[in-house]
């Protein structure tokens, strides 16, 4: 087998660069209709709840295809699913300005979820199989800021156009953009040299993963992406209605409040320094604990107090995800891309359902109401971290 790329070769910095797009170009699409979300309410006359369908069942369909990708990517190979993946997504984003009505337009975006489903079902292990392990950090860093700009961009572009133009059109632009980081990676992506194909096995797979649901530490970091990720999801849909209808923001101006990510992309990478120095459970349930003082903030009737509490509620989710995902891989003794693929669907299966049933909770209480329920379903995510933090404490050396 060849040696696997570093720093040196020329190829390594096409792979660093097509990793780069692929999580600007896929993570771009994923979020394209959260910044939209007040607008599609007023232009389309449907209730908030069924416009957070536009990202639920995006998601939703990621979950539960991410899984199924990883299996397909063991045979058929990770470099043709991530492009197949990417162009198919992006592509799929033009048509949707096109959709007459929600139901279409939800449709076409749970479509979407399936094809974005391969990009990060097979990136990570694209990177590990292809570089050398003693350059893969740096790269791996740059593929996840790459799905956190991506994700900022997605809903960026689409607000910031609805000054100027409708959201259909604004949707264009930004689809626009995702589908030409598809093609830069297409043509930057270097051929896999290390991908052995495998035999699949779906018996073999169903007994690793009900084998990972028996690790008591591994089911409680699902568990802790399945809830937290769903509350994160579940506020950033319904914040811009609160800018909106209490402080009297426009559209547009609401979709500033974005740039709140900025804040997860520091915070994730500052959480590995933390991890080194106060380990993993300590950092956990800080992350945990700072959330919920976060998203209790944003009950505030106090603008700046609302958007300090949204920036630490943002904060700590990135830090305690990029914790939590870096612990699969120790807490999986075997089958670590099972387990990889077990966490992914926790996380977006989360984003989906939760976020999809915090919708109808939207819909019949008052905002205060709204944040108190969040807040009771978050304390389950404490609640796990202690007992990891406790778990991890108490572990031999």
């Amino acid at each position: 087998m060849s040696p696997g790329l570093t720093r040196t070769d020329r190829d390594y910095r096409r792979a660093v660069l097509a990793m780069l797009a692929a999580g600007l170009a896929t993570f771009n699409a994923l979020y394209a209709t959260q910044a939209l979300l007040p607008t599609l309410v007023d232009d389309l006359g449907i209730t908030p709840t069924e416009a957070a369908l536009t990202v639920s069942a995006t998601t939703g369909m990621l979950a539960v295809c991410i899984v199924p990708m990883s299996i397909l990517s063991e045979r058929f190979g990770r470099g043709r699913l991530l492009i197949i993946s990417a162009l198919t997504a992006t592509a799929l984003g033009l048509v949707l300005p096109l959709a007459p009505d929600a139901t279409t337009l939800i449709l076409l975006r749970a479509l979407q979820g399936i094809a974005i489903a391969g990009v990060p079902a097979v990136a990570m292990t694209w990177l590990s199989e292809e570089l050398d392990p003693a350059h893969l950090g740096r790269a791996m860093g740059i593929y996840v800021a790459g799905t956190t700009v991506g994700g900022l961009t997605g809903r960026l572009i689409p607000a910031g156009l609805l000054e100027i133009v409708d959201w259909r059109t604004s949707l264009i632009a930004s689809s626009a953009v995702a589908l030409a980081m598809a093609v830069v990676m297409t043509v930057l992506l270097p051929k896999q040299r290390r991908f052995e194909p495998k035999k699949i096995g779906p018996r073999s797979e169903i007994a690793a993963m009900l084998g990972h649901l028996g690790n008591p530490r591994l089911l409680g970091l699902f568990i802790i992406a399945f809830v937290g990720m769903g509350v994160f999801v579940s506020l950033y849909n319904f914040f811009g209605f609160r800018m909106i209808d209490h402080f009297g923001l426009s559209p547009a101006l609401v979709g500033v409040v974005f740039f709140m990510y900025l804040s997860g992309t520091w915070s994730s990478a500052r959480a590995g320094a933390m991890t080194d120095k106060y380990g993993r459970g300590r950092v956990l349930i800080a992350g945990a604990a700072l959330m919920l003082v976060g998203l209790l903030a944003t009950m505030s009737a106090w603008l700046p107090g609302a958007l300090i509490g949204l920036f630490l509620f943002t904060a700590s989710f990135f830090a305690m995800h990029s914790t939590a995902s870096s612990w699969i891989g120790l807490a999986a003794t075997s089958h670590r891309a099972e387990a990889s693929s077990m966490y992914l669907f926790s996380y977006y299966a989360g984003s989906s359902l939760v976020g999809a049933a915090t919708g109808v909770v939207f819909a019949w209480t008052s905002w205060s109401g709204f944040i108190l329920i969040l807040t009771a379903i978050l304390l389950g995510v404490v609640v796990t971290a202690a007992a990891l933090a406790r778990a991890e404490r108490h572990a031999p050396a």
